[in-house]
């Protein structure tokens, strides 16, 4: 006796469109990059404002204004920097150095519980300083020089 198996053709699903913007690893970094420029805003105008409990706050870490106001410039210009594709890398890692230098003056001057809000603005500045690396090493590579002209191009152009 002779047995035949059959099988039915593969189903196919239907292609699917492309993905939306914050489904892909690029679009969910750019979300975060735009909340923590958001938040370097927010931390960066009162600074910049000269508000006087924020005032009050760097003359107590023996800071006084004219430092107040050279980290909110700071802020304010890594902001920039992050919402620009080219820099936001180094943006990123500018925002680490910084971070580590405000956890290290929160913590010994108003102790470590204090330095929750810089420890979270430090590590999300160093998850986008290292997923964009890439484009950091970029900018420190040297840039190659265009190739010779031909005879061609040189006579014609």
């Amino acid at each position: 006796m002779t047995t035949i198996h059959t099988t039915r053709p593969a189903q196919r699903r239907p292609p699917r469109g492309p993905k939306p913007p914050w489904r892909s690893t690029n679009g969910r970094l750019w979300i975060l990059q735009a909340a923590l420029a958001i938040g370097y805003v927010m931390a960066a105008v009162p600074k910049l404002s000269n508000d006087p409990r924020i005032l009050a706050q760097f003359a107590g870490l023996g800071i006084g204004a004219a430092g107040m106001h050279r980290i909110g410039g700071l802020e304010l210009a890594g902001t920039v920097g992050l919402l620009v594709p080219r820099l936001c890398g180094l943006a990123a890692l500018a925002f680490v150095a910084l971070m580590i230098g405000a956890v290290a003056v929160t913590v010994m001057n108003l102790g470590a519980g204090d330095a929750i809000g810089p420890t979270a603005f430090l590590a999300v500045a160093a998850v986008l300083a290292w997923t964009r690396r890439d484009r950091t090493a970029r900018l420190a590579a040297p840039r190659q020089p265009p190739p010779p002209l031909t005879r061609k191009e040189r006579n014609h152009g």
